[in-house]
């Protein structure tokens, strides 16, 4: 590139440079006959299917009232996040089964599930929820246990006599 350009009427000369055409995808919505977005979400050692529906914002897990299942408000703040920072929690209905691991990693599969649902069932609202990292797997599992040590990293103590 030996040519310098030094002025608006060098960049003229050189002429218009070809103009790429990006075609953007626009997500079609995934829902089934009944009128329900499905996906799965995971946590830890837990898996919930979850199945979003438009209705009043009820959300039953096993068959239960998310009152009832998740007793602690904690948990049922996790599972009403993504419905909340997309001002929906009015709007579906959640129906999910989660099994594996414990309450907490539950309430996060549970999360993980409603989020991409809502995704699917709306795909407008994947940008709002993206973020947030809420369609985003996590994929911290508990380390283990390795021999000659007490847990995962935790040695015996140490007697110097």
């Amino acid at each position: 590139m030996s040519d310098t350009i030094n002025s608006l009427e060098d960049l003229a000369a050189l002429g218009s440079p070809e103009v790429q055409v990006v075609e953007v995808v626009i997500r079609e919505p995934e829902i089934d006959a009944q009128g329900r977005a499905y996906s799965t979400g995971k946590r830890k050692n837990a898996i919930a299917r979850v199945w979003v529906k438009r209705g009043t914002g009820k959300i039953t897990i096993n068959g239960k009232d998310q009152e009832q299942y998740f007793a602690r408000p904690v948990l049922r703040m996790v599972i009403n996040q993504p419905m909340n920072v997309c001002n929906r929690a009015t709007e579906y209905d959640v129906v999910a089964t989660a099994k594996g691991g414990g309450l907490s990693g539950q309430a996060g599969a549970v999360r993980h599930g409603i989020a991409t649902a809502l995704t699917r069932f709306e795909p407008g609202l994947r940008p709002v929820l993206k973020p947030f990292g809420y369609l985003t797997r996590d994929s911290r599992v508990v380390e283990r246990k390795k021999y000659g040590k007490a847990k995962a990293r935790k040695s015996f103590q140490f007697s110097k006599r």
